[in-house]
């Protein structure tokens, strides 16, 4: 391994303004290097030059370079650099790219060796649905109870092991259909080779398989391949981690750029493991840590700092950095979703009067359903706004399809939402009824729902059609009788489950799938804020309406996920609480392992701010239409005090939470190490808990902010008043805790300082 140095008088220009880690990065040519680059340490910077390096010193030519990136974007960004840095010589690159670019490229070269020609087509997401549903059909099998989308995840999932249909055990097969996975896995792979087609996973799959099978061409493209770099190199699947290691175990010359605390899409195959590992499936590799933050202020850093030491798996880095000191992160405690959408806002508008502009802001957060309070907010004040990486909350085809049914329950002669929705989901309604229940309604100049109802009447659709289109318009009938005696929020649940809208997106048993019931279930939230159906349907015609110019700045919102690789001078955190960050979900199904992606996740989040980054966490939330206290996020408590600044509007502040989070032992330390459930599970049974500690810390019973005694003024059968859920009876007392029956809102448990006597 060689790190040559050069005198200064013989610096190349793609060499000047690196600082010394990056130099070493660049002038290390020989054998296997991992760079660890933090957040906002300049790490493209350093790839750009130590590419230009090994070009322009002639230790490679550029079609001897294999440089592999995530995107088409990061990869057109490096030729573009290279290409200022030194000259028209980077135009040679023909594997410069991302995994799957050049993995079609190596497949058009020897198709035939997989079984394609190389005229091979690559199907998109609506083709591969298409074609697995014609082959569960072909199967005899229910499309509704196994959804062609349910095994389309499973496929992608196991070609992002690298695993062919000939790898499956039973234990994976079982994931489908009873124990059909690997047969439906073989049959649409037959099926893909019959069209000449592939997948986006068959281009990380069948290079790797053709590598495996082929030694000739192995040998081929390791004697090509004189230098191997990879960017991101966190986020790697199995199958493109197996890929690479057999490109480079020949020559070794392996550079793979990167950041373990930033891993953060293991639900999309990418395995943290892979750099972790490293050292040891490369002996002798040299690790260089690019620790010189340019982006963040020190207290920013030392906050993100704090929150990813928690985590075990991880190489270790510290970053620092030579900008001034900032201001300390800060940590606001409101009552609710709503006070923390006008708190964010009032601080964008006030800081926007003082002369910043609006596209230095951004609001990330843990989940999509979070976006919608925002929006919502800043509509109703007139502050400009972009949904980045997704759609708007109402835009969303979940939210359009709900619309739909309850447009069609409150006007019944709306064309667009019957056909939009009267065969969502599924119901066995084809284009050709469709079709008769058109030319009817155009026939009697009547809306379609009434030429619907007449259709039934007639011979016009078959047995099956019939039977479908009178389920779908009685039902439409019954829930517009509902909608006279129920509060139209429950009706919107009843009428979502009803539909077999809610079990169709249940039965795909993915995480897009669960994302869009936390927006249905916000959905139905935001209703329960109107008087009426048509008050609230008004009301999103009205937002959808109000959309700002293109060319205007505008405060950001989208997700952590999608704000990777990010920064912006100004960063809002919202709903950092138990169960919403981090997301219950994901310690439900992923334990140990999802909580420390969380953390990498809360790390990504706080390192997108440069110079100001405040958090917030609500001691209320809405969850599924039912009112639920929450704690602050354990995120939280692992803050170091000297860098954060706390400020609340519910009594107590964050520094209320920190001890007793540290104290509390980790959940599933113990069943990581294969000890069982330590102490910490003990503590959530007793609070109904899962996971989580104690819901009334051990600080919280000696504070005077949050006094666990008794109030002396209170006692059952009293009236009260609740600034939220307004005049109750008090139905119990413990301690500092009552159960009230509420005029409104039902039995709710708060806390006795919340209430006063009516």
């Amino acid at each position: 391994m060689t790190s040559p140095s050069l005198p200064a008088d013989a610096q190349p220009s793609y060499l000047s303004g690196l600082n010394t880690p990056q130099r070493e990065a660049v002038l290390t040519t020989e054998g296997p290097l991992l760079v660890l680059a933090g957040a906002g340490t300049g790490k493209t910077a350093a790839l750009t030059a130590r590419l230009a390096h090994l070009i322009a010193t002639r230790r490679a030519y550029p079609s001897e370079i294999l440089a592999v990136t995530f995107t088409n974007k990061a990869a057109r960004e490096m030729k573009e650099r290279v290409g200022r840095l030194i000259g028209a010589a980077v135009e040679g690159m023909p594997w410069l790219g991302t995994f799957h670019s050049i993995g079609a490229k190596m497949l058009r070269r020897h198709a035939e060796l997989v079984g394609l020609q190389n005229n091979f087509n690559i199907l998109d997401t609506d083709d591969q649905l298409r074609l697995l549903k014609q082959l569960i059909q072909a199967e005899g099998l229910d499309e509704k109870r196994f959804p062609a989308r349910q095994l389309a995840g499973l496929i992608d999932q196991w070609k992002n092991k690298g695993l062919t249909p000939d790898d499956i055990g039973a234990a994976e097969g079982e994931l489908y259909a009873n124990g059909r996975g690997q047969k439906m896995y073989a049959l649409y792979q037959a099926r893909l080779r019959t069209l000449n087609a592939c997948d986006f996973g068959d281009l990380l799959l069948l290079p790797l398989t053709l590598l495996r099978r082929e030694r000739e061409v192995l040998a081929e493209y390791q004697r090509r391949f004189r230098y191997v770099m990879v960017d991101e190199y966190q986020d790697t699947n199995s199958a493109q981690y197996l890929w690479l290691r057999l490109l480079a175990q020949e020559r070794k010359n392996i550079c793979c750029v990167g950041d373990d605390d930033q891993s953060i899409y293991s639900w999309r195959g990418a395995e943290v493991a892979n750099i972790l590992r490293f050292e040891r499936d490369f002996p002798g590799a040299k690790i260089v840590r690019l620790e010189q933050n340019y982006r963040s202020t020190p207290h920013i850093l030392a906050a993100a700092s704090g929150v990813i030491a928690g985590n075990a798996e991880r190489l270790g880095k510290t970053l620092w950095t030579e900008v001034d000191e900032g201001e300390k992160v800060r940590v606001l405690g409101v009552w609710d979703g709503a006070e923390e959408a006008r708190t964010v806002s009032a601080e964008i508008e006030q800081r926007h009067m003082d002369g910043l502009a609006l596209d230095e802001f951004a609001i990330l957060v843990r989940a999509q359903f979070q976006t919608r309070e925002f929006e919502e907010r800043f509509l109703q004040i007139g502050l400009p706004y972009r949904i980045v990486g997704g759609f708007r909350f109402y835009e969303r085809a979940e939210i359009r399809d709900a619309l739909a049914y309850l447009r069609l329950v409150a006007q019944p002669a709306d064309d667009l939402a019957f056909e939009r929705i009267v065969n969502v989901p599924k119901r066995g309604l084809g284009d050709k009824a469709v079709e008769k229940i058109h030319r009817l309604a155009r026939a009697e100049g009547t809306p379609l729902l009434t030429a619907a109802s007449r259709i039934l009447d007639s011979d016009e659709l078959t047995p099956q059609a019939r039977r479908a289109l009178g389920n779908f318009v009685s039902s439409l009938a019954r829930w517009r009788d509902m909608a006279s005696a129920l509060p139209h929020a429950e009706l919107a649940r009843i009428l979502l489950d009803e539909s077999g809208y809610t079990a169709m997106l249940q039965a795909e048993k993915t995480t897009e799938a669960a994302g869009r019931l936390e927006n249905l279930s916000e959905l139905a939230r935001a209703m329960e804020d109107y008087e009426t159906l048509g008050a609230f349907l008004e009301h999103v015609s009205l937002v959808m309406d109000n959309d700002a110019a293109e060319d205007e700045r505008k405060v950001t919102i989208m997700t952590i996920h999608a704000a990777k690789g990010l920064e912006f001078g100004h960063v809002f955190l919202p709903g950092w609480e138990e169960g919403v960050f981090p997301s219950q979900r994901a310690l439900d199904e992923g334990g140990h392992t999802a909580l420390e992606e969380e953390r990498r996740l809360a790390y990504v989040a706080i390192t997108r701010a440069r110079r100001r980054c405040v958090i917030l966490h609500a001691a209320n939330r809405r969850i599924y239409g039912q009112w639920t206290s929450s704690i602050p996020s354990r995120f939280i408590g692992e803050l170091p005090p000297e860098h954060v600044e706390e400020q609340s509007s519910i009594g107590g502040g964050a520094s209320l939470w920190r001890n007793n989070w540290l104290e509390q032992p980790d959940p599933f330390a113990d069943v990581a190490r294969g000890a069982g459930r330590g102490p910490g599970w003990q503590r959530a049974a007793q609070t109904g808990g899962v996971g989580a500690p104690d819901i009334y810390p051990r600080e919280a019973r000696t504070s005077p902010a949050v006094s666990t005694k008794a109030r002396s003024d209170l006692a059952p059968g009293m009236r009260i008043f609740h600034q939220k859920f307004g005049y109750g009876i008090i139905a119990t007392q413990d301690t500092n805790k009552l159960e009230i029956d509420f005029d409104t809102a039902g039995r709710k448990r708060v806390i006795d300082s919340f209430v006063s006597i009516a």
